[in-house]
């Protein structure tokens, strides 16, 4: 799959860097190319991985994550609005402090002919380097549509090492969104560490 990232940061290079050694081909996007930061991310991974501008990486991959700044995302999603229309777009930004924490809104009015899912926001990037504990394998909370464009990502998050647990269509995101505040509380507030995760059981 080819798979445009947008940042390169914690949550963006670790994301990026699991699904380049899963075979997949990730260019990620950033607003300076040549950060050296950057290119050494990228230069371990061969021809799997490539650094662009964020345009060039929008324009490139099938599924567009964005992992950038939540400030910034109002801003870039109107920047780069018609580019998104037809993508797999993954918001894993947080917003913090804004009225919503997710982007769902902007994008349904920017861009909508993007379909939207919402995941990898739930945790801190520590669980996507180390997504077991012991034998137990991480979940991972997400929203979005069904069909093709699921079982892409899907294969995404199973690429990262976690199971995927799907809550429904995009209309999910704010609970979605829940599942992060209880993050923050348990590894923030009550000291329990950001290598925490949640696991669904079932009979």
């Amino acid at each position: 799959m080819k798979v445009g990232v947008l940042g390169a940061g914690h949550i963006g290079g670790t994301l990026g860097k699991r699904w380049a050694q899963a075979g997949h081909t990730v260019q990620f996007g950033v607003r300076d190319v040549t950060k050296p930061e950057a290119q050494a991310l990228v230069s371990g991974l061969g021809a799997q991985a490539s650094v662009a501008t964020l345009a060039e990486a929008i324009a490139f991959g099938e599924v567009v994550v964005f992992a950038i700044p939540g400030g910034a995302m109002e801003a870039t999603i109107r920047a780069h609005a018609a580019a998104l229309n037809g993508k797999i777009v993954i918001d894993s930004a947080n917003r913090m402090g804004a009225p919503a924490m997710n982007s769902a809104a902007i994008f349904a009015s920017q861009a909508p002919g993007a379909t939207v899912f919402r995941a990898f926001n739930t945790m801190g990037w520590e669980n996507f380097v180390n997504p077991r504990f012991g034998d137990q394998q991480a979940d991972l909370f997400y929203c979005g549509a069904g069909g093709d464009a699921q079982a892409a990502v899907e294969q995404l998050i199973a690429d990262a090492g976690l199971r995927p647990i799907r809550v429904g269509d995009i209309a999910q995101a704010s609970l979605v969104d829940m599942v992060t505040g209880l993050w923050f509380a348990l590894a923030n507030g009550q000291r329990m560490g950001r290598h925490l995760a949640f696991k669904v059981l079932t009979d």
